[in-house]
């Protein structure tokens, strides 16, 4: 008996040591795949997030079917993905993804509890370079504001020009601008070096604009070079 449970529990610890990688990598990329999803969604309807608006943005920011459920103390959380146009000052086509977190805030308690999806446009380089370099808590290391909606919205509001990221949401079906201000958003090292396959700083993958862009992302890259093609400074 003893022989017995020594090995069912060497078996334990083995199972609890062994990397999840294959697993993880699927799920990472299912999640590329869904930000994309979600994306069209969204840009397929006018009223949501204003074309000026999105023409000026330097990088977008989804983080989809964020769950109320998982917004508690100390362990509330998203995942999604960052993407910026290439180039020097942001001029180019839409490029490779970094994977990216949310975190903390207490907007988790203002969805009624359903999935919502979060979609952020990064309006400055400022902006852009903090997210991807650490931590960035949004309203004190970087301004933000909910992003105002409908075709008619003008990108020169007073709101819109001091912002460097502009956050919406869409719960139901219903989608509206949402502050994040209290959250942190950071890029996702581990889920990066599985979809990458080595350790790689979010900057290195976005800024450049050398990086292939995996086919779990096409879907998203494609959408936002059909939508906004060109930057408008």
């Amino acid at each position: 008996m003893k022989k017995i449970l020594t090995r069912i529990l060497t078996g334990l610890i083995l199972l609890a040591v062994t990397p999840a990688w294959p697993d993880d990598k699927s799920k990472d990329q299912e999640r590329l795949k869904t930000c994309g999803t979600v994306l069209k969604e969204i840009l397929d309807i006018p009223d949501d997030i204003p074309r000026d608006l999105l023409d000026k943005a330097d990088c977008v920011v989804i983080f989809p079917t964020v769950l109320k459920a998982a917004f508690i103390v100390g362990g509330s959380y998203g995942r999604g993905a960052m993407t910026c146009r290439k180039g020097q000052n942001f001029a180019g086509p839409w490029g490779a993804p970094t994977m990216m977190a949310l975190e903390g805030g207490s907007f988790g308690f203002q969805l009624g509890g359903q999935a919502t999806d979060f979609v952020l446009l990064v309006m400055n380089d400022r902006g852009a370079n903090g997210i991807l370099s650490s931590n960035v808590k949004l309203g004190a290391d970087a301004s933000a504001a909910a992003g105002p909606i409908g075709r008619n919205a003008s990108a020169e509001t007073d709101v819109t020009l001091r912002s460097e990221i502009l956050s919406y949401s869409r719960a139901r079906g219903l989608f509206a601008g949402i502050s994040l201000a209290g959250s942190t958003i950071r890029p996702d090292n581990e889920a990066n070096e599985r979809i990458y396959g080595r350790k790689i700083p979010a900057k290195e993958i976005v800024l450049p604009g050398t990086m292939r862009v995996p086919l779990s992302a096409r879907q998203l890259i494609s959408t936002l070079d059909a939508k906004t093609p060109k930057h408008k400074s």
